[in-house]
């Protein structure tokens, strides 16, 4: 502080002194004093702290305009050029400009007050010469490498910093129009971009950009009356053939700044432009774009595109069209709403030369600027798609030509086409036909795919699409389409033909199936077409494949909707047909299977189709598949896998039954539940040998809850077998509460194309992979459940159910685990007599048989006393004794 108010001293008996000196004396004052404040401004971090900055401002600037002047005064160009040179970087004793450069650098900093007396001293124009001869007469190097000093580049970074700083207010460029410096710059970055200094290129752009955003009426009309752009444009024509399309694009975008940035102020120089060929000028140097690297010229390339576009909106009057709304439309579209609120196409001149562009150009890089171009208009306003598609049809006209486009523009191109309806809710009919006309044509069959792609999206957003699609003829193209491809895979089963599955033609089958799928959902019109055509026999050829097997399932479930027996015959027929390794097939059969079991009108169909004897031929497939070790085909499969499945296949039979007395009446007058116990006992996890089992004094024993718990949730230590039964007896007690088909234990995982089969990731490491409501240490929830379950009185809905869980009790043993074997029993037998202990569920088993089930298959713990299961089984068997002795029991 003390510092400052020292040297605020010393310029005020400057300024006393000064009115009385020669200007040689007062000049050397000044510059005496400089040093001083740069030293002060240094040791201060920048902080001025001087209460006459304006006038010290005002002064040195004036001193340096002088200067500037002083050195150019009569000298040619070249000279000149030199002389400036010399001035602003003197060293040593005679270093006066360079001092009066840096000060006047710093006082351009500082406020917009002190930044306004700079501009009053004639500074701007004296400077704008200074950049003139800079970039006009590139200086000859005397050094052997010809490099910019750093002397060099400091001064030019303070020269430009002072000019940003005062061509950006409006005042500093008032100031240029009393010399003509500014046209002649500008006329020489048209001419001269390739003669001109390339260290000045730059800070030359960014200085001619500035003043071009700080335009008044006044330089508009200086630049008018010298023909400024007209010259501009002219000698631009000439360097568009010559020079690099970069270079070219960088001294174009200089002079579209001006007439850009003018029209909010006056059209005069965009007329000026339009009459001299200024559009034909810029598809010309665009079009020279092509095949530039994708960093090359880049910026200046996109700067012209960005400024293009904002040329369609510059103009005097509202485009009037009025198109013809074609029907059906979306219900939410309404045209009245889609009126002008903003930045509307009133300049179609500038549009038509994006649209040649797009048209005459297959550059991947100049066709997707052109895009994101047209969406940024109709981002804008709404109302601008129509403008553009009623008068210049720009995406009418490029469905003509997109599958000559590089791939990235036609995946760009028709997630253009798709936004039209997902954004702007408008069904775009005429484009929609030539959209489906490229797909009936497939030239290019990855063209093909995407639009494909954008209908099925559109598809999926609304009911309507379904009806135009299926009068427009699609759906029976595809139709036709599929047919064929599923002839040639019927051909090739179990063969490899090169080429024909692979790649795009095998996605476009995938999206084909994706987009009947769509078609029928909801639509049974739809789907009756598809019927009538015959195709049933076809579609069902595609379930093979698992990258077409959701959208086929899909299909054939919308066919559930007129013909459950058909649906339930292809399904239950597969299923059986499948082969034993098969199982991401059966699989996914069984869920399809479940979705349409969830009507109760499908159960019917489902047992007259043998749905149960099927479902059941599955568990009599997997005979062994839970061995552990596992071996054979099981080896290679995951037990979480086989686990799945058999929770699928006893889903599905619960589901059937649920609710249905017809089915469970047949299921239990055939013995289902017999056969259900035997082909679950024959899994591999079961103990099959027929040994007697030593009956053991249990240490402790375990409710069936906790041994839940202790399987799934806790980190003691089990063996796989066990996991295993656990399992199976939970999906029964599930299913004699009547809720399996409720529940969810397995992640959804659908294969779509591109990504690895399921078949192939599972591996060995799958082996202790188990459902994810055991996957988090420490969960209790389904314990909890269980503890609830004992202590209410739940009703008993399947009560074969429990039959099951009794003919499996004495299978739950394994040698060498013995202990664990007999406690595993005690518990099953306390749940089952949790289930029986009210008078409700003792009613419901009256009939079941499970009096004969227990003795036929419990006789040694019935015959021996000390057994541990004896005392429990006993009391299963009076309380159900008590409510009715069935025959057979009594036998």
């Amino acid at each position: 502080t003390l510092q400052w108010e020292t040297l605020g001293r010393q310029f005020v008996e400057y300024e006393q002194v000064a009115p009385f000196l020669i200007p040689e004396e007062q000049q050397r004052r000044l510059l005496d004093f400089l040093p001083l404040f740069l030293k002060a401004w240094e040791q201060s971090a920048g902080v001025i702290v001087f209460p006459n900055i304006q006038l010290l401002a005002s002064e040195v600037s004036k001193l340096l305009t002088k200067e500037i002047k002083r050195s150019l005064n009569g000298k040619p160009a070249e000279e000149a050029r030199l002389a400036l040179e010399q001035l602003l970087q003197q060293k040593g004793e005679a270093e006066d400009g360079r001092l009066l450069l840096k000060s006047v650098y710093l006082l351009s900093q500082t406020d917009l007050r002190t930044m306004w007396n700079i501009i009053g001293s004639g500074l701007p124009a004296a400077l704008m010469q200074c950049l003139y001869l800079f970039f006009t007469f590139p200086l000859k190097k005397t050094s052997d490498d010809g490099e910019t000093s750093e002397d060099d580049t400091q001064t030019q970074e303070m020269l430009v910093k002072i000019m940003l700083n005062m061509y950006r207010e409006e005042q500093g460029v008032e100031e240029l129009l009393a010399a003509d410096k500014l046209q002649s710059l500008i006329i020489a970055t048209a001419s001269l971009w390739d003669q001109c200094s390339h260290s000045w290129k730059v800070p030359t752009g960014r200085v001619l950009r500035t003043i071009s955003k700080a335009q008044t009426k006044n330089s508009i009309v200086y630049l008018q009356a010298v023909d400024c752009i007209k010259i501009a444009i002219q000698n631009l024509f000439k360097l568009a053939d010559t020079l690099p399309a970069c270079d070219v694009c960088e001294a174009a975008s200089i002079v579209l700044c001006f007439v850009k940035d003018s029209y909010p102020i006056s059209s005069a120089l965009l007329t000026e432009f339009e009459n001299n060929d200024g559009y034909q000028l810029l598809l010309k140097i665009l079009l020279r774009c092509e095949g530039l690297q994708q960093n090359e010229g880049d910026p200046y390339l996109d700067e012209i595109l960005d400024m293009l576009t904002c040329l369609t909106t510059c103009g005097k009057t509202e485009l009037k069209v009025s198109g013809n709304i074609v029907h059906p439309q979306l219900p939410h579209f309404d045209f009245e709403q889609t009126r002008s609120s903003g930045m509307t196409v009133k300049n179609l001149q500038a549009f038509q030369v994006l649209q040649s562009i797009f048209q005459k150009s297959n550059d991947q890089h100049l066709c997707g600027r052109i895009l994101a171009a047209i969406g940024t208009i109709w981002a804008w306003d709404t109302v601008n798609f129509f403008l553009l598609e009623w008068t210049l049809q720009p995406i009418n006209q490029f469905t003509d030509i997109i599958h000559f486009k590089p791939h990235p523009v036609q995946v760009q191109f028709f997630r253009l086409v798709e936004s039209i309806v997902l954004d702007l809710s408008y069904v775009p009919h005429e484009i929609l036909k030539k959209v489906q006309y490229l797909i009936k044509e497939n030239v290019v069959p990855f063209c093909t795919l995407t639009a494909l792609r954008c209908l099925l999206s559109m598809t999926r957003k609304d009911l309507l699409f379904s009806d135009i699609f299926r009068d427009s003829g699609l759906l029976g193209l595809l139709l036709a389409l599929l047919r064929k491809q599923a002839k040639i895979l019927r051909k090739s089963a179990g063969t490899h033909l090169p080429g024909l599955e692979e790649g795009t033609e095998k996605e476009l089958n995938a999206v084909m199936l994706k987009m009947v799928a769509a078609l029928t959902v909801g639509s049974v019109r739809n789907t009756v077409v598809l019927k009538d055509y015959g195709m049933v026999p076809y579609i069902k050829i595609f379930l093979d494949d698992e990258c077409y097997r959701s959208a086929t399932l899909s299909i054939l479930e919308q066919l559930s909707v007129i013909n459950y027996e058909e649906y339930m015959s292809i399904i239950i027929g597969a299923l059986c047909s499948s082969t034993q390794g098969e199982l991401h097939l059966k699989l996914d059969l069984l869920k399809s299977l479940l979705r349409i079991l969830e009507s109760p009108k499908s159960h019917s169909a489902f047992r007259t189709c043998s749905g149960f004897n099927g479902l059941l031929s599955l568990l009599s497939d997997m005979e062994g598949a839970l061995q552990d070790p596992p071996s054979g085909l099981w080896t290679a499969v995951g037990q979480n896998c086989i686990l799945e499945l058999v929770f699928y296949t006893l889903q599905g039979i619960t589901a059937a039954l649920h609710l249905d007395p017809a089915n469970s009446n047949f299921f239990q007058r055939h013995g289902l539940f017999e056969k259900m116990a035997e082909d679950l006992g024959s899994l591999g996890c079961f103990w099959t040998q027929g040994e007697r089992q030593i009956p053991l004094s249990l240490e402790k024993t375990r409710t069936f809850a906790e041994f839940l718990d202790a399987a799934f949730c806790s980190s003691e230590p089990f063996p796989m077998w066990l996991k295993n039964c656990i399992w199976i007896l939970n999906f029964l007690d599930h299913m004699v509460k009547g809720t399996l088909h409720l529940e969810s234990y397995f992640k959804e995982r659908k294969p779509e194309m591109g990504e690895v089969s399921r078949d192939d990731q599972e591996g060995p490491q799958a082996q202790e992979e188990y459902p994810v409501a055991f996957k988090r240490p420490g969960n209790k929830l389904l314990a909890s459940a269980y503890r609830l379950w004992e202590m209410g009185d739940c009703a008993i809905v399947h009560p074969g159910a429990v039959c099951v869980m009794v003919r499996l009790l004495p299978k739950l043993y394994k040698e060498g685990h013995s202990q664990l074997s007999q406690e595993i029993q005690c518990a099953v037998v306390d749940h089952i007599q949790s289930l029986v202990k009210s008078e409700k569920s003792r009613q419901v088993m009256c009939g079941s048989g499970l009096l004969s089930t227990i003795i036929t298959s419990c006789q040694d713990a019935f015959r021996n006393e000390s057994h541990p299961l004896h005392l429990p089984l006993t009391r299963v068997f009076e309380k159900l004794a008590s409510q009715a002795i069935e025959p057979d029991v009594l036998r």
